[in-house]
């Protein structure tokens, strides 16, 4: 095929390799999610021919193509064209671990690892002095968070639901509605949390 490179690459980047790991993802996410080529031409609005070429890498599709495949498999353009090879595993140091919120007297949670792409899952690590609370508005349709109470009692609402979780207890939480993390005891409380947000 001949059609025009529309991929912008990182200096020194190779265009073939952009086409190769465009060609991989794409063919990836479409067997992760079980779709033919005639289904996935289908939901993208993009060509049965034009895909075939593309999971060949043997086309370089416009950014138009990209942005209809990318909603098409729930993914961001980003995450197609992203030619960085991901490590097996990602250390992440302590001093590049944000405090995302701190409390009124000395509580704090911070964001330990995340995933990237629409689909995430966030590990968090928050530690709320007697007195504190969170709230929070919600998240989207179908999230839950793992929670595993290290020390204290969480006090945890959901809508008008009033969940007690002790110390060495752990909790699977459906949070999409309004809901708020406190620590109504006299000690401090200490928990871990995953946060699972999946866009399906």
């Amino acid at each position: 095929m001949t059609d025009k490179v529309n991929i912008m690459t990182a200096q020194g980047a190779d265009v073939a390799q952009v086409s190769l790991a465009v060609a991989n993802r794409i063919r990836n996410w479409r067997k992760e999610k079980k779709l033919s080529l005639d289904e996935l031409s289908r939901r993208a609005g993009v060509s049965k021919g034009m895909l075939v070429e593309i999971e060949k890498g043997a086309a370089n599709p416009s950014i138009a193509i990209l942005c209809k495949l990318a909603a098409a498999l729930g993914v961001s353009v980003a995450d197609i064209v992203n030619v960085a090879s991901e490590p097996q595993v990602h250390i992440i140091e302590e001093a590049a671990i944000p405090v995302l919120w701190q409390g009124e007297k000395g509580g704090s949670a911070r964001l330990l690892a995340g995933t990237a792409g629409p689909d995430m899952i966030e590990l968090w690590r928050w530690e709320m002095q007697p007195g504190e609370n969170f709230s929070s508005p919600g998240h989207p349709a179908g999230t839950f968070e793992l929670l595993h109470v290290e020390a204290g009692v969480l006090t945890l609402k959901i809508e008008q639901s009033i969940t007690q979780v002790n110390a060495g207890a752990s909790a699977v939480a459906k949070t999409e509605a309004a809901h708020s993390y406190a620590n109504e005891g006299k000690s401090v409380l200490r928990f871990t949390m995953t946060v699972a947000e999946f866009h399906r």
